[in-house]
């Protein structure tokens, strides 16, 4: 994959602004950043991304709906979480990859290739 596609739904903007910064200067195309669910959908259901990054709450809903949908079609999606622990997402979507927020670049960044390479 020359410049694979990473969707990125996160409601908080120095968050968001941080996450997809992390991405882009990775050399990855980022889609987003999203701050609900339903705008997030909206251009899922445009241009599928090779994968997403998704905030678990996003504006008082979740981000699981869309998780499903994306998983349902193949894209793999990491959770981006404060609240839940890993093994609470895993429990919920086994496919799915969990990070801690805020994660250092570093530990994003080997994530996101993880499931790239493992995709």
């Amino acid at each position: 994959m020359a410049h694979p596609v990473i969707l990125v739904a996160e409601d908080e903007a120095i968050l968001a602004h941080d996450l997809c910064d992390t991405v882009e200067e990775a050399g990855f195309i980022v889609e987003g950043p999203f701050d609900d669910a339903s705008s997030a959908l909206r251009a899922f259901e445009k241009n599928k991304p090779d994968l997403a990054i998704l905030d678990i709450n996003l504006h008082g809903g979740t981000s699981y709906s869309l998780a499903e949908k994306m998983m349902a079609q193949d894209v793999p999606v990491i959770f981006h979480s404060g609240e839940l622990t890993s093994e609470e997402v895993q429990a919920l979507y086994p496919k799915a990859s969990t990070l801690a927020k805020p994660s250092p670049p570093a530990v994003i960044l080997d994530t996101l290739q993880q499931v790239l390479d493992a995709s």
